[in-house]
């Protein structure tokens, strides 16, 4: 399936900063089931391209006095596999994530939870993994507004429900208490319906020697719908805009984003 895409991210301040650095996660990476056929990121002036410790194409905007409204804007085609039959390790040993973060960091609440499933996950992966999925949604079912993006996996997993932020920061503390790498993945996923916000998040975790994914808000693996854009330990990690400043007062944040199936 071929997609377009069109995310634009508008950062507006009460005064002008003194200075600014963002590093910008808003490029897909080739791989073997998704092919870019034509992207591009505008911003206010030309950054640094670079790959960070978990080889995200990134773009290091550093500005000395910006302007009171920043905009970045990405746009692209992509041709992506209707299947997804996982992706090799690559040069990050998997044992990297394993490492619990503040965001991943499971409860006690979180460890009841999942070790009923531990000697399944251990015998059947994927049919384990897939359990754990499909329990994960039913005990914290999609709910817009029910929680911030600072809170923790466990906070979210008292709250009993959650965005796609939440699931996937709640399945990977699942999964890393089973012994189970795994891994925070920002995209986009299309849907026909486009009331739905098109920017996702979902997580990978490491089995059969390959890193699998798993949309729990979905309640499916990723297919033809979804483009990566970057993985890490959380969301902090892989987040498509991530940035510190200097002055400016008051910021206000506004993000547009849609995918559309390409004109062919």
């Amino acid at each position: 399936m071929q997609l377009t895409v069109f995310h634009e991210t508008r950062y507006r301040y009460a005064d002008p900063p003194s200075r600014s650095t963002q590093y910008i996660r808003l490029t897909p990476y080739p791989s073997a089931r998704q092919r870019v056929l034509e992207w591009a990121v505008e911003m206010p002036a030309p950054g640094l391209l670079m790959r960070d410790a978990f080889d995200n194409i990134t773009h290091v905007l550093a500005l000395d006095a910006p302007p009171v409204e920043i905009s970045l804007v990405a746009r692209g085609r992509v041709d992506v596999d209707e299947m997804d039959d996982g992706e090799p390790a690559g040069r990050l040993d998997p044992r990297i994530f394993l490492r619990d973060t503040p965001l991943t960091e499971p409860d006690d609440a979180i460890r009841a939870f999942v070790e009923p499933m531990r000697r399944t996950v251990a015998g059947r992966p994927l049919i384990g993994m897939t359990d754990l999925m499909s329990a994960l949604i039913d005990r914290m079912p999609y709910t817009p507004g029910s929680t911030e993006v600072h809170h923790t996996a466990s906070e979210a997993f008292a709250g009993g429900a959650g965005v796609c932020q939440d699931h996937s920061h709640v399945f990977i503390a699942c999964s890393r208490t089973l012994g189970v790498p795994s891994r925070y993945v920002s995209g986009y996923v299309y849907s026909s319906d486009f009331e739905q916000v098109a920017s996702h998040a979902w997580a990978e975790a490491w089995i059969m020697n390959r890193w699998i994914s798993f949309d729990v808000s979905n309640a499916r693996h990723a297919g033809g719908a979804h483009i990566k854009l970057a993985i890490g330990l959380d969301y902090l990690d892989a987040c498509p805009v991530r940035g510190v400043r200097l002055g400016g007062g008051h910021e206000r944040l506004s993000t547009t984003a849609w995918v559309r199936v390409a004109e062919q």
